[in-house]
């Protein structure tokens, strides 16, 4: 059956257009129920015997939720109690409209076929589909069409045996409506209860409104948020910002809001104060009002985090108004940010948060707080029947909503995910925080793998050229299973070099839009952690067939140039190929090779010419600007048996480390260029923005401290500058400096060279560059793969490919899941960290200072590559006396002064008081300040102590 809509539409030209919208009905549209004998059988999904226990329906019966249902309580719905669920293609398309997140758990729901979530088109069958009447809303004809389904299905299945259908919803007026249409409803929340079996639900429930207003109190702390209409009349005018909510992980009444306007550089603005804050939460998207020029304050320089116990929101104003007193008081006048106050929320970026449970100190309250493990996230109250089984474990919270009335946003508990402090589970949250994709790949996925045994086969070779007599070798970290690349180099008659880098041919297994190269383009990245990889692609893939083993043919794509003996590139050419690697090395084990003059083989030549000629590429590099820059990575020797860290050390870099460096940086470069040129809308490249003037500040301040000069007016300014910097006796400065030099960097990002005019790479120096040499754990490089194919006649194209808006939307996703690995990494890092420290006792190390702030100093263990703050001031106690500039930056504590830079001596040791921010604690042992230092008698006695405990 076919139904048609005729309207007219005037263009902006002033043509009218005539179009015709056509809405296809069917009758034979299946229900999906075991128990139906009128519908074709085909998906019968709904059963008769997997019904729920419930004492409000003691009979067997479906449920059809409602949107809001849906959207507000998907925590509950993906409990594995609930079971024979109709989703309804109105709500579906509600959801999927309003909550890309829940509608994607939703999905998940209906694809797994023991949860029995149905989906029926409602829309297009003829018994079910409606029209919206004249003057009826868009939600009005949408919960009309639900519960006109909902009869369908009652009176369709409408036998004494057959199951009952069951309509939940939390609209009242929803609800009255269906009632007197004779139907079977119930509000969410009084369904739920009726699960006597399973009173755990309960906690799950996400607040309504009326719940929210009994939490709150009748004080109002914030002041109303101006609704949408207005924010936007607002931000049109300029009256208001619009900008992207950041707040700060050292100061709880701290934040700053990052405006960036299209074409123009972006501006951040301070907000400091809990009122001026306005219960806008990490993440968020807000409108900020400026406030006048005389109103504006400086960033604090102080440390204040939000540590109180639980307590009712009228105890904590004194407390409050004495922290908000510190944070004004911190800052210097010259100083001064733009300041701000939060007006209005413009999207909520609000997820399920990890974190730990504050039981009440009331007896008997259901109320308790939840503390995240992000500190930029604000505690969340919630109520839970089961805080004495929850304390101690890491627990997940949604929030519900922030009440003007309430110190604390409402949530609701998710789920449990272990005990705090267990290996496992610390690693659960570490993956959870960080939003790393890392559940098993699914079967739709792993079904697009080759079939085992897996060979080269003639149609594999169609175009691709026979490079196995070529010496190649691979040179890799230690114990490295998904190797990307190999190289080769080998003299030619001419007296030439011939230098070739060969990369993974991934993109031969992963073909454009089936469901490993969706769930590839999701994850982004592969994940290290310590003692641990989440794989963006399946074993099978990343550690054998793709991995460019010793002594296996694979499939590459390679890269070769014919070089002078200066390391000048003659030619350039990029085809598939297969390829042989006659040697897997470590960098310790290359080095060894290209060092041993006894030894003389193919591969220890081949090597010996790629480590001449990367030393002429990397001189050269350096001549026309690129940065030489350091961070203190750290290595963990793990236990065998328990994979616990027994060894903690620095990286060490050899002359190898340098020598592949150098050829995937020109492999880079080369391939960046090949596909500019050939597709100038919609290469996939990678930028790296320079640093605007401000983040140099602590830079200068530092060198300018031990007389040093360093130009920032340029790259290669700053590069000469860096080189020369020296101080007399004390060899660690030059890199210190460069530490703190990384730290003024910006991130590099990949773009879409359709959607940006500035392609420059700030860091190397280079116009144009791109990601190629790593396609296992990097989807950029596959997508420059099947770019670089395209150009060379190697592979077909495809619609999606040379769409600029859709590349540009797959770098944002891209530059989202690089950014959240790096801080996955580093997390790892930390944990393994505290793991390492938490049998060691104290120990007393030598350090640097790095920073300086107004009641503490951050100092640097080069041993370890560990950072750690060395506080000052005591609530407990008078503390010392301190006096701070800003400017210097110094710190005088009684009569010493520290400079960054200064070399001090410090205990370390792990505080697990907080066993959910467990932290590595340092205490200076020298200088000696007296009342603040800590003597060789506290340090036997403390290690003493420390022992005991253990």
């Amino acid at each position: 059956m076919l139904k048609s809509k005729t309207f007219v539409k005037k263009t902006r030209t002033g043509r009218v257009l005539k179009i015709v919208r056509e809405h296809y009905l069917r009758d034979d549209i299946w229900c999906g129920s075991e128990a139906c004998d009128q519908c074709s059988q085909e998906s019968t999904v709904l059963k008769t015997d997997a019904c729920i226990e419930s004492s409000l329906c003691s009979f067997s019966h479906y449920l059809i939720p409602d949107t809001n249902v849906v959207l507000h309580q998907i925590d509950v719905l993906e409990d594995p109690v609930i079971c024979n669920v109709v989703i309804l293609q109105t709500v579906l398309q509600e959801v999927r409209h309003r909550s890309a997140p829940v509608y994607k758990r939703l999905k998940d729901l209906v694809h797994d076929s023991e949860r029995h979530f149905y989906t029926f088109t409602n829309e297009h069958h003829r018994e079910t589909f409606i029209e919206r009447e004249p003057g009826e809303s868009a939600n009005d004809r949408n919960d009309r069409a639900i519960r006109v389904a909902t009869k369908w299905y009652s009176e369709h299945l409408a036998k004494p045996d057959n199951p009952k259908v069951v309509l939940l919803t939390n609209d009242l007026s929803n609800k009255q409506k269906a009632q007197e249409s004779g139907l079977l409803v119930y509000k969410f929340e009084e369904y739920i209860k009726g699960l006597t079996a399973n009173p755990e639900l309960l906690d799950r429930l996400a607040l309504s409104n009326n719940d929210k207003n009994d939490i709150s109190s009748s004080r109002v702390l914030f002041p109303e948020h101006l609704p949408l209409s207005r924010i936007q009349a607002g931000i049109k005018s300029g009256a208001y910002l619009q900008g992207t909510f950041k707040a700060s992980r050292d100061n709880y009444l701290e934040a700053k809001v990052f405006i960036q306007k299209d074409g123009e550089e972006g501006m951040e603005v301070l907000i400091q104060g809990l009122h001026n804050l306005n219960r806008a939460v990490h993440q968020d998207v807000v409108a900020v009002q400026l406030l006048p020029r005389n109103q504006w304050v400086a960033p604090s320089s102080v440390i204040l985090q939000d540590v109180g116990s639980a307590k009712d929101d009228a105890n904590e104003e004194e407390e409050e108004e004495k922290m908000e007193d510190a944070l004004r008081s911190s800052g210097r006048d010259v100083n001064r940010k733009a300041t701000g106050k939060i007006v209005g929320i413009i999207k909520r970026s609000w997820r399920p948060f990890c974190g730990m449970l504050n039981m009440s100190q009331i007896k008997e309250s259901t109320r308790h707080l939840f503390t995240p493990a992000d500190r930029c996230i604000p505690r969340i109250r919630i109520e839970t029947r089961q805080a004495a089984t929850l304390v101690g474990q890491r627990i997940m919270v949604a929030i519900d909503g922030w009440p003007k009335d309430s110190r604390y946003p409402n949530g609701h508990f998710v789920r449990s995910l272990g005990t705090a402090g267990e290996k496992e589970t610390e690693e659960e949250v570490l993956l959870l925080e960080h939003d790393v994709p890392h559940q098993a790949f699914s079967q739709a996925v792993l079904s697009f793998l080759p079939k085992m045994p897996w060979s080269i086969k003639p149609e594999d070779m169609v175009g691709r050229e026979d490079l196995r007599h070529l010496t190649v070798c691979s040179v890799d970290p230690p114990g490295c299973t998904d190797i990307d690349d190999a190289l080769h180099c080998r003299e030619l008659s001419n007296g030439n070099f011939e230098v070739g880098v060969h990369i993974a041919d991934v993109s031969h297994f992963i073909r454009p839009g089936n469901a490993l190269d969706k769930e590839a383009a999701n994850r982004g990245t592969t994940v290290y952690l310590c003692g641990k990889r989440i794989d963006m692609v399946p074993e099978l893939l990343s550690s054998n067939l793709c991995s460019l083993r010793s002594n296996v043919e694979r499939l590459a794509f390679s890269s070769i140039w014919e070089m002078t003996q200066e390391a000048e590139v003659l030619k350039t050419r990029f085809t598939k190929s297969v390829i042989n690697s006659k040697a897997s090395l470590t960098y310790a084990e290359a080095q060894m090779r290209i060092d041993d003059t006894s030894k003389s083989d193919d591969v220890t030549k081949s090597l010996r010419g790629l480590n001449r000629l990367a030393k002429i590429l990397k001189k050269r590099r350096i001549e026309k600007g690129a940065l030489t820059l350091s961070s203190l990575e750290v290595r963990f020797h793990m236990d065998s048996e328990t994979h616990d860290p027994i060894e903690l050390q620095t990286k060490e870099l050899m002359e190898t480390n340098s020598m592949v460096e150098e050829f995937m940086l020109l492999a880079n470069i080369s391939v960046a260029q090949k596909i500019y040129d050939e597709f100038t809308e919609c290469a996939l490249l990678r930028k790296h923005p320079a640093p605007p003037p401000s983040n140099y500040d602590i830079l200068l301040k530092a060198a300018k401290s031990k007389d040093v000069l360093i130009r920032t007016d340029s790259a290669k300014g700053l590069a000469d500058s860096l080189e020369a910097a020296r101080v007399d006796g004390f060899a660690y400065f030059n890199t210190l400096l460069r530490i703190l030099a990384t730290r003024c960097m910006m991130q590099a990002v990949y773009f879409c060279s359709g959607m940006d005019s500035d392609f420059h790479h700030y860091g190397l120096a280079s116009p144009i560059y791109t990601h190629f040499t790593s396609p296992i754990r990097r989807y950029a490089d596959i997508i420059v793969h099947r770019l670089l194919a395209v150009a060379i006649g190697a592979d077909s194209t495809y619609p999606d490919l040379t769409d600029k808006h859709k590349q540009s939307a797959l770098c944002n996703n891209l530059n989202y899941r690089h950014k959240m690995s790096q801080y996955a990494q580093r997390a790892s890092v930390a944990f393994h960290t505290q793991l390492f420290f938490k049998s060691r006792g104290i120990l007393s190390e030598e350090g640097f200072v790095l920073f300086v702030r107004k009641n503490a100093i951050i100092v640097l263990i080069p041993k370890f590559g560990l950072e750690g703050t060395v506080f000052f001031d005591s609530k407990d106690k008078g503390g010392p006396n301190l006096v701070f500039d800003e400017e210097g930056p110094f710190l005088t504590v009684e009569q010493h002064t520290f400079h960054i830079f200064d070399r001090v001596k410090v205990t370390i040791s792990l505080d697990d008081s907080n066993i959910q921010h467990q932290k590595i604690r340092m205490a200076l042992t020298e200088p000696v300040i007296p009342g603040v230092s800590v003597s060789a008698t506290d340090l036997e006695t403390q290690n003493k102590k420390a022992k005991l405990d253990r």
